[in-house]
């Protein structure tokens, strides 16, 4: 046993470690708040953008409705507003209507409902959407003319003066006369669509101006009785010869064009219907009298189908009616009395005529061109010829497109 005292055992005993209370950390806060900051920097940005890409889209908007009144098509809105945050621009105008003074005649177009927008990345790309009834009318009078549709949309791309595309597509359109002669339906179709833009130059200097068209289900028996059945049908023209495409009225873009020696290049024209496929292309030109000249290389299937709907019956039964001292009415049409001619001399004889004349003009039509294939059917391959605005499918006249100034 040791000689150590029990009292120095204790105090050489060592003493047992405090513990020490643990330092609170200080939590650190911008973790919470960095995203909040952000969130904010963003919609302040996103707000800033937006205010942009609206400004250069009412912008826009403005400068194409100036460029209209250029060319003495004025708009106006019975009440406006404008909206589409955060994603686009959206510009709705109620009430909608338009004086078209320098057409002749002139006229005026009146719209339920009329909105355009536009996306915040893409403030020069203008949709439009117009709803139906549209109705045309004399300045201040009565409506006319009624057009409608279930869907009708306006896609307009390019900084005004300067358009670079313009793309209209209508979905069930129908166009009726409501007052004067004539009354009743004009035109109809399942769907139309048209398309323009800029392939080379540009709007000041030069524009060759690519035109396409698409239809199915079209009629417009008023107009001749090829189109009196559901008719499909594309077209791709390309325009060359303008100086530039300021705003000016199209007869004066087209002097333009006959000055210049230009014209149009049809790569596709295409319609079809139920009973016949008739495909071509060619090229036309202006002459100094504002008509239209060429050649077209066309392929029929369906030629015998097609022959008795182009009237050649009616010219001789308006040969007949000067041999006979006669003039047919209007409401009888052309050639109608010369033809009731012939069956007072002998009952069925026009009957025998239109049936002899037709049966020997597709003969002779077949003989003139050359047998192929559209699609697998067969088909006849004509020239189609354009002289001084009347259209010829060999001596045979089929009708007259309207002088283009």
């Amino acid at each position: 046993m040791s000689g150590d005292s029990p009292l120095s055992m204790m105090r050489s005993a060592p003493r047992p470690a405090r513990k020490r209370a643990p330092v609170p950390r200080r939590r650190r806060l911008w973790p919470v708040f960095a995203p909040i900051a952000l969130v904010l920097v963003l919609a302040i940005g996103w707000s800033w953008l937006w205010y942009y890409a609206a400004a250069i889209a009412d912008r826009t908007l403005s400068g194409w409705i100036e460029r209209e009144a250029a060319l003495g098509r004025v708009y106006a809105c019975g009440t406006q507003s404008i909206g589409g945050f955060p994603f686009g621009f959206v510009s709705r105008c109620t009430g909608a209507a338009a004086t078209f003074s320098n057409n002749q005649p002139p006229f005026d177009v009146h719209a339920s409902d009329v909105t355009f927008s536009a996306q915040v990345f893409r403030p020069t790309l203008l949709n439009g959407e117009i709803t139906s009834p549209v109705t045309l009318s004399n300045p201040g009078g009565a409506p006319v003319f009624v057009a409608k549709w279930t869907r009708a949309q306006l896609s307009l791309l390019g900084l005004p003066p300067e358009p670079e595309r313009i793309t209209v597509s209508l979905q069930q359109p129908r166009l009726d006369r409501v007052a004067g002669p004539g009354s009743g339906m004009i035109f109809q179709a399942e769907t139309a669509k048209v398309d323009g833009r800029i392939i080379e130059g540009t709007a000041r200097n030069n524009p060759v101006i690519e035109a396409t068209g698409h239809f199915e289900g079209a009629i417009a028996p008023t107009f001749h009785p090829l189109l009196a059945e559901p008719l499909q049908g594309d077209i791709d023209a390309v325009m060359r010869g303008f100086k530039d495409f300021a705003p000016k009225p199209w007869p004066v873009l087209f002097r333009d064009m006959q000055a210049a020696g230009g014209g149009i290049d049809i790569k596709l024209l295409r319609l079809e219907r139920p009973d016949a496929v008739i495909v071509g292309t060619g090229r036309l030109t202006i002459n100094a009298h504002g008509k239209l000249d060429g050649i077209m290389s066309v392929a029929v299937a369906g030629i015998d189908n097609i022959v008795p709907l182009l009237g050649i019956d009616q010219l001789i039964g308006q040969g007949i009616n000067k041999l006979t001292g006669g003039s047919g009415s209007p409401s009888q049409g052309l050639g109608t009395q010369g033809l009731g001619a012939l069956d007072r001399l002998m009952p069925g004889l026009s009957g025998v005529v239109r049936a002899g004349t037709n049966a020997s003009l597709i003969d002779n039509i077949k003989k003139m061109g050359q047998p192929i294939e559209i699609e697998g059917k067969p088909a006849t391959a004509l020239p189609l010829r354009v002289d001084d605005g009347v259209i010829y499918l060999g001596l045979i006249p089929l009708g007259v497109v309207p002088p283009l100034f």
